[in-house]
């Protein structure tokens, strides 16, 4: 990318690292005039959203009376999903099941931080363990293939095993921490492609794995968006969009009740997805996910656009850290640290490269847009 041709949006952080990134004659980016003109106006974290919600909560209940939980909740130990558990017990009065999907690199801060709110709240804990040697192989793929989303493994195995255990034990609600407070606008897909892309996730690991996938969970765009839904009567449901959601606040209140510990950064509770958005996707893609997080900051007004531009001075990721983490990644997956800058060094590649159901995401997208059903989206 050229100087010449460098661009920053007049409102938030976003810039020409999209290189699908449209201004307008105020220099004021697609990201935030998508915001403005359509998550912004079906928003509403006030009376009438917690009416809505209210709604959806006396369902969960009544149809989990008589059950040892009434909906599930996937938690990592991250912001989004902490504060989702606390509200859903202390405020709705909901009796979840906390799910949470081991795929091998949780950092230590994050198991105390699900132990902490898990034992103070007096719930139950289901832990799924991803088979390591499936997982690290698939992992090895994405690297090998030259892609920018290696974190795909991870979140596709989140997905599937949540959306199979609902299906599974005909669990009908299952709740999420997805949110536009801090998620509002989301990663390009060029940046991050669709996780839940089973073709592609099988494309690539065909063309550079060594194991057969046996045992690591599969869910595919179709199945959780359509079959699920609508003929299993399985229900994603958002608390968080309806309750007035402000990160600092969250953090201060989760940090005073259960001693629950921060992160440096957004989604730094996985070593593996720390490493890679701190250092692989900046450094090798030219990718910073930090314009992301702080333009939704920005417009949701949580975050001055100045304070932001002054924290994207700083490196993304500590430099007197990088080499271990390097080492530590490469010795996780089983190869020489030389074969891991290898790949790093390798020509970057995009999903377009590989098999993908792309056209499928976006008729899906322009449908859901259409009917109401998504107020935001990737693009």
């Amino acid at each position: 990318m050229s100087n010449t041709n460098y661009q920053i949006c007049t409102n938030c952080v976003m810039d020409t690292s999209d290189t699908q990134i449209v201004f307008d004659e105020k220099g004021v980016c697609d990201h935030c005039n998508t915001y403005y003109t359509h998550t912004l106006p079906h928003w509403d974290t006030g009376e009438k959203g917690m009416k809505e919600l209210q709604k959806v909560v006396e369902k969960i209940k009544k149809e989990g009376e008589g059950k040892d939980f009434d909906c599930i909740i996937g938690m990592s130990g991250g912001i989004d999903s902490s504060y989702l558990v606390y509200v859903a017990k202390e405020i709705l009065g909901l009796r979840p099941l906390v799910f949470h999907v081991d795929a091998g690199w949780n950092s230590q801060i994050a198991v105390n931080n699900i132990e902490r709110i898990v034992d103070h709240l007096k719930l139950d804990l289901y832990t799924e363990v991803i088979d390591w040697e499936e997982m690290k192989d698939l992992q090895l793929s994405y690297f090998k293939a030259g892609v920018p989303h290696i974190d795909t493994p991870q979140d596709h195995a989140f997905f599937a095993t949540m959306y199979n255990f609902a299906s599974k034990y005909k669990v009908k609600y299952i709740l999420t921490g997805a949110n536009f407070s801090t998620e509002c606008i989301r990663n390009p897909i060029e940046w991050m492609y669709y996780q839940s892309d089973v073709i592609q996730l099988n494309d690539i690991h065909q063309k550079f794995g060594r194991k057969p996938l046996k045992k690591y969970p599969l869910t595919s765009i179709l199945w959780h968006k359509l079959f699920l839904p609508y003929l299993r009567g399985i229900k994603v449901i958002k608390p968080l969009n309806y309750v007035p959601y402000i990160k600092t606040e969250a953090m201060q209140l989760l940090q005073d009740k259960f001693g629950w510990q921060p992160y440096p950064q957004k989604h730094f509770e996985s070593r593996f997805t720390k490493f890679y958005e701190s250092y692989w996707l900046p450094k090798k893609f030219g990718y910073d996910v930090r314009r992301v997080q702080y333009s939704s900051l920005i417009v949701t007004g949580q975050m001055k656009r100045d304070e932001a531009l002054e924290k994207l001075k700083d490196s993304p990721f500590d430099p007197s850290m990088i080499q271990h983490d390097f080492e530590y990644i490469a010795n996780k997956l089983g190869i020489p640290t030389e074969e891991l800058q290898g790949y790093f060094d390798a020509p970057n590649k995009t999903y377009k490269d590989y098999k993908s159901q792309e056209s499928i995401y976006k008729i899906g997208a322009k449908l859901f847009k259409m009917l109401g059903i998504e107020k935001a989206g990737k693009r």
